[in-house]
């Protein structure tokens, strides 16, 4: 079988995140059961041009990726990609497509369309009811005129039932839904990297190691540390996180909240002005580390307590994912696509978006050991059965023969 995944930025991209990981995970898998998968992608990472090969097969863990230049950043379209596309899309058995909104899923379906190939739409949550609710007007003009033709004659991909829920509540027309979660695996923390050998996730953090991550960020090793792990954007709850801080920093000092991830649209600044406002004397409690990749971020993980993710919407939460594959108790709101899932397996707390329940939930944890090391090792197994990049590539394989 001959896959054709067409998505707007992948590895070594970083800044766009969201699917590149888990959709990386995905085609490893399938190369590795004797498919043969081909990325067509763009040059572009979030804001920047990468330095790769263009319009030439490139190997990624036996994958072929084809980047084409940037033409036109706006709706993310390259005049060398359309033309590959509109030359080549006949000569593969099906397209997955994981984009929305941009010019990828238009150019895709439209040429699966014209040479009769079945394809999928992967919209990663970008058409869940809080995505869509931002620049509401821009998108319903967007979808009504363009997206919706491109979907109609799709199957379409959701990663959680929710997904599907909030899809169907907007109107949108469905052929066939797929529902199957990202992928995982502790090798992806070393995608981009040359110096990250053999992932251990269950390997205990040197003392070295844990003095050089404190050092690094002044936190002292008496600190519990509460890691949040994804961009600073308002859709992630950090107001709901930073009050409840203040709030659990009364009764437990030596509580530390450590913000991981890119500062988008300068929001990092609105936090600190909203620390100000609300006049809550937590600075020294907060610290920003900016993206971490490599040995920085599984070091994160190993040196925390608790880990938190209060956010208004989250399709699925690739970080909860994270979190629990190191073993960590997560905390997250039932916004978080995949809360039902950690709530069943007893992997963590799931809250509603609540300041008071959220510092009810990490005093719980920080104050008793025992629980969250019993949380995690429930994550951890959660992991192994349901989202290992393995067994989400056997879902993905039964649902590719079932479409040709």
């Amino acid at each position: 079988m001959k896959i054709l995944h067409i998505i707007p930025s992948y590895l070594p991209a970083r800044l766009a995140s969201g699917p590149i990981i888990p959709t990386h995970n995905l085609n490893k898998e399938l190369v590795k059961k004797g498919f043969e998968v081909v990325v067509y992608t763009t040059n572009l990472d979030g804001a920047k041009i990468l330095n790769v090969p263009l319009n030439q097969e490139v190997d990624i863990d036996g994958v072929k990726v084809f980047y084409f230049p940037i033409s036109f950043r706006s709706w993310q379209y390259s005049f060398a990609l359309h033309r590959a596309l509109a030359k080549n899309i006949k000569n593969f058995d099906l397209i997955h497509i994981t984009s929305v909104f941009l010019s990828a899923s238009t150019l895709g379906a439209y040429y699966a369309k014209k040479f009769k190939k079945p394809y999928i739409i992967s919209p990663h949550g970008s058409l869940m009811s809080d995505p869509l609710s931002r620049h509401s007007l821009k998108k319903k003009i967007y979808l009504n005129l363009i997206e919706k033709k491109n979907l109609k004659d799709a199957a379409v991909h959701f990663l959680v039932d929710q997904e599907k829920d909030d899809y169907l509540k907007a109107g949108l027309l469905l052929k066939k839904a797929i529902i199957i979660p990202n992928g995982f695996s502790p090798e992806e923390f070393n995608a981009g990297t040359s110096d990250v050998p053999n992932i251990d996730v269950n390997a205990r953090t040197s003392d070295v190691q844990k003095l050089d991550f404190r050092q690094r960020f002044g936190i002292s090793t008496d600190k519990k540390i509460i890691l949040f792990l994804a961009r600073l954007h308002p859709i992630k709850g950090l107001d709901t996180l930073i009050p409840a801080l203040a709030e659990v920093i009364k009764k437990e000092p030596k509580a530390v909240l450590v913000l991981v991830g890119p500062d988008e649209n300068n929001y990092k600044k609105e936090i600190e002005l909203e620390i100000r406002n609300w006049k809550l004397e937590i600075n020294k409690d907060i610290v920003f580390t900016g993206m971490l990749v490599g040995e920085d971020k599984i070091s994160a993980y190993k040196e925390s307590d608790v880990f938190v993710l209060p956010s208004y919407s989250e399709n699925f939460g690739m970080a909860v994912v994270e979190a629990m594959c190191f073993g960590l108790p997560v905390i997250i709101t039932k916004n978080v696509g995949i809360s039902l899932r950690v709530e069943k397996a007893g992997a963590g707390i799931v809250i509603e978006k609540d300041e008071k329940q959220l510092a009810e939930a990490i005093l719980k944890i920080l104050n008793n050991p025992n629980l969250g090391k019993e949380m995690g090792e429930k994550g951890k197994k959660l992991i192994e059965t349901e989202f290992s990049s393995e067994k989400v590539a056997e879902r993905w394989i039964e649902e590719y023969k079932s479409l040709i």
